[in-house]
């Protein structure tokens, strides 16, 4: 009967574990009906201290994004713009878990691969064709990859590197993604690696690409450009 007991405990406790690992895991969840963000604050936490809710006002959770608007994607050397709405441009998000953008695609132009490692992307593709995948982690590296037309859905799972693609040469291509997070953040693979701060030894780059020194040279070289506004 000890024995059943203490394994009954022990299956608790793991069960516990998991639980309490599932809860802190993402985003924190909110305590009160709002906590809009207090920009002007210097307490660092993590996330965003709340502002006094007496001082909060309906602009707090407004922002004339016109995200009906085209965007510019010739300044872009990979043909997009990324126009993300997260709680640095609407205080009120701050603990709500939730983002969006508007991608604006050139003909031919893509969002390269990336991650965002705070959240999870639902994608809608507004107007024309978008080529899209992501690959799983190590070690499968599994592709998974499919074209979109408009009106089309594709989910991108938390962290996975990622990309779109507008395969049409002539026309242009417009999505609009949801993220799980009010601050989803994101790595861009090409500028990361290759456009760090200090650069990164291109001994170790060569050796991890199994590429001559030259050729790491060469592309750390080149201008790294953000599409993210």
């Amino acid at each position: 009967m000890a024995s059943f007991s203490s394994s009954c405990f022990l299956l608790f406790t793991a069960i516990l574990v998991v639980i309490s690992w599932q809860a802190v895991a993402s985003d924190p969840s909110p305590l009160q009906d709002f906590c809009v963000a207090d920009n002007s604050s210097h307490v660092l936490v993590n996330g965003f201290v709340c502002k006094n809710p007496k001082v909060v006002t309906a602009e707090d959770f407004f922002l004339a994004a016109k995200l009906d608007m085209p965007r510019d994607t010739k300044m872009s050397k990979v043909g997009s713009n990324v126009t993300l709405i997260n709680v640095m441009k609407i205080p009120g998000l701050n603990t709500l878990g939730i983002s969006l953008a508007r991608i604006d695609y050139a003909p031919l132009g893509e969002n390269p691969p990336h991650t965002h490692p705070r959240a999870t992307e639902i994608l809608t593709v507004l107007e024309g064709t978008l080529y899209v995948g992501f690959v799983t982690s190590n070690t499968d590296n599994k592709f998974f990859s499919k074209v979109l037309n408009k009106g089309d859905v594709f989910v991108f799972p938390q962290g996975l590197i990622h990309f779109q693609f507008n395969p049409n040469p002539y026309k242009p291509a417009v999505a609009i993604a949801a993220l799980s997070s009010e601050n989803p953040g994101a790595i861009t693979i090409a500028n990361a690696v290759f456009g760090s701060k200090p650069m990164i030894s291109d001994d170790v780059l060569a050796k991890a690409f199994q590429v001559e020194k030259k050729t790491v040279d060469w592309l750390q070289a080149q201008f790294w450009a953000d599409n993210h506004n």
